[in-house]
Order: structure tokens, then sequence, then C-alpha cells
């Protein structure tokens, strides 16, 4: 082909973009600064930051990532989070984070979530969470931390847990 151009074909997938891969160094290098260990078991440093990517969003656990602006953004969801909320990509990455609980969960989200602002990364967090069609489910064992990038900038919070039942 011409100019160096890609053959048609179906688009790749958005979590794989150059902006993503780098997102996703950052979740689990955040991660291990935080708690002193890996998100996922085998995922090291000098993997490619394709291979990261691939890794974290085919993770057995949930992994979930908010921008910091005030009514935050969700920034990043892998496929079990996906699952989870019954939400495609498009679908969930851009709703305001708050809607993954529901209205009466969300001041005790917000208290939790400012706790670990406070404290840069916090473990053992239980709570309940609501899918897209309004069913609640309980988490526990949730991590959470902050996530800072090459310049030591918070710009954002990410959680991960594989501890939840169905209400």
């Amino acid at each position: 082909m011409k100019g160096g151009a890609r053959p048609p074909g179906p688009p790749s997938a958005p979590w794989l973009t150059d902006d993503l891969q780098q997102l996703a160094a950052l979740i689990l290098g955040s991660h291990r600064g935080g708690f002193g260990d890996p998100l996922l078991a085998g995922i090291r440093q000098e993997k490619s930051s394709l291979q990261q990517a691939q890794a974290l969003f085919a993770a057995p656990r949930v992994v979930l990532a908010h921008d910091s602006s005030s009514d935050p953004r969700l920034i990043y969801a892998n496929a079990q989070a996906l699952a989870l909320w019954r939400r495609p990509w498009a679908d969930m990455v851009g709703l305001p984070s708050r809607l993954t609980a529901g209205p009466q969960e969300r001041p005790a989200r917000a208290q939790m979530l400012a706790e670990a602002r406070s404290r840069q990364a916090i473990g053992g967090y239980s709570g309940i969470r609501v899918d897209s069609s309004g069913r609640r489910f309980q988490i526990r064992g949730a991590r959470l931390w902050t996530l800072w990038d090459r310049h030591d900038q918070a710009i954002g919070q990410a959680a991960s847990f594989s501890d939840w039942w169905w209400l």
C-alpha cells in the first residue's frame, strides 16, 4: 500500500491506543507505588506497553480508573468491569464514575474516595454498586489508589477488586 497506509479492516480495540497503553502503564505503576506489589502477577515493567495494556484489559479482576475532574469520569475499564457493569467500552469510558453506585451509596463512595486520595492508596474497601440496568452488587476487598503521571502529578484514581456478588 502507498504511504504506509494500513489495509482496511476492523478498528483496533480502543484500550490498545497509544494513549491507553500509556494509561495502563500508569495504572500498573501507580499500584506498585501505592501498595509495593504488582496489581497483576507476571506483568513486569520490562514488558512492552502493548503487552501490559493487553494483560490489564484481560485481567481476571475488575480494574477501573477515573480522572481528577470535579465530577470524575471513567477513563479506563477492563473487560471484567465492562461485563460486571454490563456496558460496552463506548458507554462505560466517559461515564461519570459516581454513576457506578446507586444514589443511596454515593455519599459513602465519595467519602471512601476522599480517604483514598488523602492516603494515596487503601485496601479492604467494601461497598455496593449498581450495573447499567440498576441491579445492585456488593464488592469486597477493593484496592483504591492515586494515579500518578510521569511528572508526579495526580491525574485520577483507580480501583480493583475480584470479590463481588449480586444482591
